[in-house]
């Protein structure tokens, strides 16, 4: 059996194909503006009903990029957890877990942890 080649839509892309449905464009013409068939837009908008989803925004209690790129200041210049923390405002157990879980003191680096912290939050929910 033959297996069909995955289509990907980049995230430009995908936000194009959700722009142009909601000004009522059908997905025939939609697929036809990126050279593919329909069947690969509603791959993209049936997830979510046809309903395009909330942009993805990081949450206010999560290190932000410029606090981890402090934390990996700190770390290179020798400095203590806790007084990374301090000068964050932050709690210490916060920036232990934070550079445990992406490489510990000698191998930290904040870009590489942000991405992976943007990605685990990607993980699915349970309605309460």
């Amino acid at each position: 059996m033959k297996q069909r080649k995955r289509i990907y839509y980049s995230a430009a892309q995908r936000a194009e194909i959700w722009d142009r449905w909601r000004r009522g464009e059908s997905m025939s013409s939609i697929g036809r503006r990126f050279d593919r068939e329909s069947s690969s837009v509603f791959s993209v908008l049936s997830p979510s009903g046809g309903i395009r989803p909330a942009e993805r925004r990081q949450a206010a209690r999560a290190l932000s990029l410029t606090e981890r790129e402090e934390v990996s200041r700190g770390l290179v210049a020798g400095r203590s957890l806790r007084a990374i923390a301090a000068q964050l405002g932050r709690s210490p157990s916060t920036i232990s877990r934070e550079v445990g879980r992406n490489g510990g003191r000698d191998r930290y680096r904040a870009t590489v942890s942000d991405q992976v912290a943007w990605a685990r939050a990607l993980r699915p929910r349970t309605a309460s």
